[in-house]
């Protein structure tokens, strides 16, 4: 970087005597120095730092006022000038090296001509000082990071300094990058939930984000054998990390963040990373078992979103067409191969939880993501081992369902909820009925949301009434429909709570509602049909029904309106009308299940 122009700015007299104080305790740093005094030289090393904080502090502190600005270029023209002069001793550079690029990155933020000198300054430091030396003081600036006053470019002009120390490492790179790369992660998610500026601060950060990933790169390349497979894949895992930050940080406008997404991509071929593994669960686990070896818990951390990172690469490749050429895929390709393979179809839907589950996640990806799912389930193959499947793709499958109904539930946009939903209901369906049902029951017990609960057995309800239509035409044994003892013991979960007694009412209300509703449908339809494949006409559960479900919920409802009516007649009113529809339907079950019994 070229070196920045002595008269940036005209010398107040103030910024005068900046300089002065400035230049004074420089002097006094050199003489110490001379000296051997390393006592004295710390010393004023330190009031050097302080006195840099409290310029940098004050025009951090109130961005309009432009005499902090100039003082801050003054200030910061200054060090360049002291540490470009060609007589310095090497021992005064090293020893400001240690403390005084954490105090000029500060200044990074001020304003682009700061972030210019700032870097000229790091820069200075990095090609005189020993690379060791500055990753550690680097990191440790890094490290840092929250802890004082900082400007939104305090980051990203560190980032650029410790990636030019990575190029300048002769031996053992692959165990330095190591070592500060989770301080480095670190850094950069804590810096990206601060950003306030989408275009300055934005850029600045994943730029240097970036420029650690092209060390990275460039350093691999002079690499050979175990240390080259080694910090490939921290590099790989790097990459998948900082797609995931990058995403959550673009907000709704993803378009902001796009041309970072295509570069991240651009570095896939070269790490070996494909769509089709990383989409199924394929391509991670293998970089995390090279890189964990003897590391701890706590070292792998810094990776907690490379599985995010896996998911959401393809989504982008989904939404742009640039992104998978950068990445060298075919998503046409990988959508095909996935419609027509059920076991890496469900692989990928379980992958989606990364997705649907991360809360920071910007709700314009999950649509992204629901859009896939539904692209890659729409005439699918459908040809499984369901043994197979209940031991290896259900609880992923399961955790991703779940995911997608806390779409449903919270989704600020009426399109992604319809279209959460619709995704719910084609993932169910991609599974043999005998699964579905499982799943379904897992769900509704596992839901603590009484509406979603009745949404749910609606669902239920629903492939009951296709699966009837099948059984009627003997086109289905019953054994591979919903039409089994599991679909009482589901209403009996709602009805007659594990934990004894009726429901709580009106808390419950919606989800009661719809248990009688499917159970009054299964009912009908069996007698209709004169079968039992539920075993709900036989006496001894239509008995079981009577006593211990419906008869303890008439005395449930009929208590509430009794003691609603003595109490505020509002709040009498907006009860009553939530439990009208729930009493026009029990006492219809009633009447059912009292007729049923006769005839029996």
């Amino acid at each position: 970087m070229s070196a920045p122009s002595e008269e940036t700015s005209t010398a107040s007299p103030s910024s005068q005597s900046l300089i002065l104080r400035l230049q004074q305790s420089l002097d006094s740093c050199s003489k110490a120095e001379e000296d051997g005094d390393i006592r004295q030289s710390e010393q004023v090393i330190s009031g050097i730092v302080e006195f840099l904080s409290s310029i940098s502090d004050a025009a951090i502190s109130d961005p309009d006022d432009e005499e902090n600005r100039n003082n801050s270029i003054v200030v910061l023209t200054h060090i360049h000038s002291f540490l470009s002069n060609p007589s310095l001793d090497q021992a005064i550079v090293d020893a400001l090296s240690f403390e005084m690029p954490k105090a000029i990155a500060k200044f990074a933020g001020v304003s682009q001509r700061c972030r210019e000198i700032v870097e000229s300054v790091i820069d200075h430091f990095t090609t005189k000082c020993s690379p060791r030396d500055m990753i550690s003081v680097f990191s440790e600036a890094l490290d840092s990071y929250g802890k004082t006053t900082d400007a939104s470019g305090y980051v990203s002009a560190l980032l650029c300094g410790v990636s030019k120390a990575f190029l300048s490492i002769r031996r053992r790179q692959a165990e330095q990058i190591k070592v500060a790369l989770p301080i480095i992660l670190n850094v950069v998610k804590a810096a990206s939930f601060d950003l306030d500026d989408r275009d300055i601060g934005f850029k600045d950060l994943f730029e240097g984000a970036i420029s650690i990933a092209n060390s990275m790169l460039e350093a691999c390349k002079k690499l050979e054998d175990g240390a080259n497979g080694q910090l490939r894949g921290l590099l790989s895992l790097y990459v998948l990390q900082i797609m995931t930050v990058v995403s959550i940080s673009a907000g709704d406008e993803i378009s902001s963040c796009l041309s970072f997404v295509q570069t991240l991509s651009s570095f896939f071929p070269y790490c070996g990373l494909s769509y089709a593994d990383l989409v199924c669960g394929l391509g991670v686990d293998p970089l995390i078992n090279l890189i964990r070896g003897d590391e701890t818990d706590d070292y792998m951390d810094c990776f907690c979103y490379v599985n995010h990172g896996a998911v959401l690469s393809v989504i982008w490749g989904h939404i742009s067409d640039e992104v998978p050429q950068a990445a060298g895929q075919d998503v046409s390709l990988l959508k095909n191969d996935l419609r027509t393979s059920q076991s890496r179809r469900w692989s990928t839907i379980g992958m989606m939880k990364y997705i649907f589950s991360l809360g920071e996640l910007p709700w314009v990806l999950k649509k992204h993501a629901a859009d896939f799912l539904l692209v890659i389930t729409e005439n699918s193959e459908q040809v499984v081992n369901e043994d197979m499947i209940c031991s290896s793709f259900t609880p992923s499958l399961i955790s991703t369902l779940q995911a997608i109904l806390s779409v449903i539930m919270y989704a600020p946009d009426a399109e992604l909820r319809k279209m959460a939903f619709a995704t719910l209901k084609r993932v169910l369906a991609d599974n043999p009925a005998s699964l579905r049902l499982d799943i379904m029951q897992v769900l509704v017990k596992s839901s603590t949301s009484s509406s979603m609960v009745a949404i749910l057995l609606d669902c239920v309800r629903e492939n009951l009434r296709n699966d009837y239509l099948k059984l009627r035409e003997e086109k289905v044994s019953s054994s591979c429909t919903f039409w089994n003892a599991s679909i009482l013991e589901l209403v009996e979960f709602i009805l007659r709570p594990p934990n004894g007694g009726p429901p709580s009412l009106p808390q419950q209300s919606d989800a009661v509602l719809s248990a009688l509703n499917l159970y009054r449908y299964v009912l009908i339809a069996e007698k209709t049909g004169k079968t039992n494949f539920t075993g709900v006409v036989s006496r001894n559960k239509l008995e079981e029904v009577y006593n211990k479900w419906l008869l303890p919920l008439r005395t449930l409802v009929m208590s509430i309106n009794a003691e609603t009516k003595k109490g505020d007649k509002q709040l009498a009113m907006d009860i009553m009308c939530g439990l009208n529809p729930l009493e026009l339907v029990l006492y219809h079950c009633i009447e059912l299940v009292e007729e049923s019994i006769r005839q029996s």
